[in-house]
């Protein structure tokens, strides 16, 4: 019961966020509402850390890749970012995917022992809140919302003759966790600005833990456009049955605003 209210509730702010930030535009044209909106796509050349275990009986792989290695095993990747704002009310919304195969080693049973990892993972995170601080020199808002995951993950390992019998093994999950959140925007100058942006949740409820760090350096080439450059850090642990995804995606980040 739970679960599904969950769902039908994080579809229905997720609806009402698309819908806001596709029909925002017109209503400021036509004087009626007023919203204002932006889209971001962006790249993300993140590195990925940590441990994999989809199955209680399947082995463990620790990975430690930066994004030079994962390059080359990247098998797709889409990111996008949304913001909308009327008066002092704000919506954010943030899509990740990404699917890749990456070499590790297991940490049990035979520690050392090449293996390989595949994770596909996607983030859903939306979220609403309140404009607290609007000045010349900035603004600031504190925003509550939900993070959906998806990740499948699959780890395989070698036979070691008389030692181990080798293992392939796979799952999925899907969990949705709480978060809460800070978002800060710093003018600089008329064309120069910095965005920060926080999040922490899970608090047990889908995962142990999720957080979120987000820094970029933006310029405003005129027109309602932005280009942005910065680091993003996205963590999560869920532990379920055995299952372990104790993830950690970080890495710099490259992308383009335009406003409506």
């Amino acid at each position: 019961m739970a679960t599904a209210w969950l769902r039908r509730g994080f579809g229905t702010l997720g609806a009402t966020l698309l819908a806001l930030v596709a029909t925002g535009g017109m209503a400021a044209a036509q004087g009626a509402f007023d919203w204002r909106g932006q889209l971001t796509p962006y790249v993300w050349a993140t590195g990925l850390g940590g441990d994999l275990r989809p199955f209680a009986t399947g082995p463990t792989v620790e990975i430690d890749r930066s994004f030079s290695d994962i390059l080359g095993d990247l098998d797709a990747a889409f990111f996008l970012s949304g913001f909308a704002r009327r008066d002092r009310f704000v919506l954010l919304g943030d899509l990740s995917y990404s699917s890749a195969s990456r070499a590790g080693v297991l940490s049990a049973p035979i520690p050392g022992l090449p293996a390989e990892g595949r994770l596909r993972q996607t983030s859903l995170t939306l979220a609403g809140g309140w404009r607290v601080s609007d000045t010349l020199d900035g603004t600031l808002d504190l925003l509550g919302g939900l993070r959906h995951w998806r990740v499948r993950g699959e780890v395989g390992a070698p036979a070691v003759p008389g030692v181990f019998p080798g293992a392939r093994v796979s799952a999925s999950r899907n969990f949705t966790d709480p978060i809460i959140a800070a978002r800060a925007n710093l003018r600089l100058t008329p064309d120069w600005s910095v965005l920060l942006y926080g999040d922490v949740g899970g608090f047990g409820v889908g995962s142990r833990s999720t957080a979120q760090l987000l820094g970029t350096v933006n310029y405003s080439l005129g027109n309602q456009v932005t280009l942005s450059a910065g680091y993003r850090h996205l963590s999560v642990d869920y532990r379920s049955g055995g299952s372990r995804f104790d993830v950690r995606l970080g890495g710099p980040i490259f992308g383009a605003t335009v406003e409506f």
